[in-house]
């Protein structure tokens, strides 16, 4: 019996390989535009071919230990098959087929969170980043949550919540606090009346010593106040004596110009005024003389 290697180097078996791969068709290419695909069979057919070999880098993608070259440019080829892929689904909704971009998978963070795609041109699905990509330096960052920034109340925010409870007018609304102060009220009131019959004693009796001019001896010890009040008693009657002093009738030993007198003076002087503003003085010692003359007074 020949050994396996004879039997695949003989004639026969040589001739029935040439003759089955005669009858295999050609292997076909992905067209390069999505547009220039006819069928929708051979679209979902190329869809799934791009899809398979996504999920083959994606696989590869999660090694870590390929390095930052490896992982840069597998992360690319990724995304490059994605935006292929997406064009085969726009040209598969054309030919009437299925919207599979509606039930496409979003990206997620470290954590797992989902988070926007960067895509800064505003076109196509945005560049993503997959397995060990997402913890190349710079990448980290893109997906790290800015703190929060506290905003800053305003005036308008802060007098917004500012009410009638705030300056305290709806303190006595429950009753509470009527019961509470109404003992200490009324001491406190009491203790007010009393000082200031005390007081109101002081008074008199420093009024009487300032009206009599004798040092009245008083009962108690003034104490600085009470001082005070019999230094602002004495003050009063100064102010008094020296009011009622001004007030007395004023005597006139210089005669005085009545209304009369004084509207003839400011009548002469404007005419005066008038006189040496429009003539000359030859004109004035010539007037001056006609009325000599004629013995005018005026």
């Amino acid at each position: 019996m020949a050994r396996n290697e004879e039997k695949a180097q003989s004639m026969l078996n040589r001739f029935i390989t040439l003759k089955a791969e005669e009858k295999k068709k050609p292997k076909e290419r992905r067209p390069y535009l999505a547009s220039e695909c006819r069928d929708l069979a051979e679209a979902s057919k190329w869809r799934q071919q791009i899809m398979g070999e996504i999920g083959r880098k994606v696989a590869e993608i999660q090694n870590e230990g390929l390095g930052e070259h490896r992982l840069r440019d597998l992360n690319d080829e990724i995304n490059k098959l994605i935006r292929e892929k997406v064009h085969w689904e726009r040209r598969i909704v054309e030919l009437g087929g299925p919207n599979y971009a509606k039930h496409a998978p979003k990206m997620t963070d470290l954590d797992g969170n989902i988070i926007d795609v960067p895509n800064p041109s505003g076109r196509g699905p945005g560049y993503r980043y997959f397995g060990a990509a997402k913890k190349l330096p710079g990448v980290r960052e893109l997906f790290e949550k800015p703190p929060e920034l506290r905003k800053r109340r305003t005036r308008y925010d802060i007098y917004k919540r500012i009410d009638a409870s705030y300056y305290g007018y709806r303190d006595d609304e429950d009753g509470v606090l009527e019961k509470v102060e109404a003992p200490a009220e009324q001491k406190m009131r009491a203790e007010a009346v009393a000082e200031w019959k005390r007081m109101e004693e002081i008074r008199k009796e420093a009024r009487r010593a300032v009206k009599s001019g004798e040092v009245v001896k008083a009962k108690e010890v003034l104490f600085e106040e009470e001082e005070e009040v019999v230094e602002e008693e004495r003050q009063r009657e100064r102010e008094l004596q020296d009011r009622s002093e001004r007030e007395k009738e004023f005597v006139v030993h210089v005669p005085l110009p009545d209304d009369k007198e004084i509207e003839k003076m400011v009548l002469e002087k404007k005419k005066k005024e008038l006189l040496s503003k429009y003539t000359s003085d030859g004109l004035l010692e010539e007037q001056s003389e006609a009325k000599q003359m004629l013995n005018i007074q005026r």
